[in-house]
């Protein structure tokens, strides 16, 4: 980590009462902590509103996969859009349904259209994507 600088901050009474029962219920041990988890994410959300801005992301879907030619299809699209793929990972979840996660990088704007043809997909019945910053942490 690099170096530490204190900083003093002035918050209402109820308002520090309530940001402290929340992060003993997340298990954080100071307010410090807390604090730096907050502005990092902060920092993570503006990043992202930057479509040319370097991210990773994890596409989750869940479909059917007796759906027609679906596998091959999410394959299809996975191979055709080669370096924005890094991982995938399938999992059975009953005898029609499964979950497949896929893992993306690229600039923000790429891998977004990249799910919304993921999860646009015939046969897909959830989606969502979750997005990080891969750079500037």
């Amino acid at each position: 980590m690099s170096q530490i600088e204190r900083v003093g901050v002035s918050l209402e009474k109820e308002l520090l009462g309530a940001f402290d029962d929340l992060i003993s219920s997340q298990g954080y041990q100071s307010r410090s902590e807390a604090l730096r988890d907050l502005i990092r994410q902060q920092l993570s959300s503006q990043r992202l509103r930057n479509d040319k801005a370097q991210a990773v992301a994890a596409v989750v879907l869940v479909y059917d996969h007796h759906s027609t030619a679906i596998m091959e299809r999410l394959t299809d699209l996975q191979h055709s859009h080669l370096l924005k793929t890094i991982s995938s990972l399938h999992v059975h979840l009953g005898h029609h349904d499964c979950l497949e996660v896929i893992v993306l990088k690229g600039k923000v704007g790429e891998i977004n259209r990249m799910a919304d043809m993921l999860i646009s997909i015939k046969g897909v019945k959830l989606g969502k994507i979750n997005l990080l910053p891969a750079e500037g942490l």
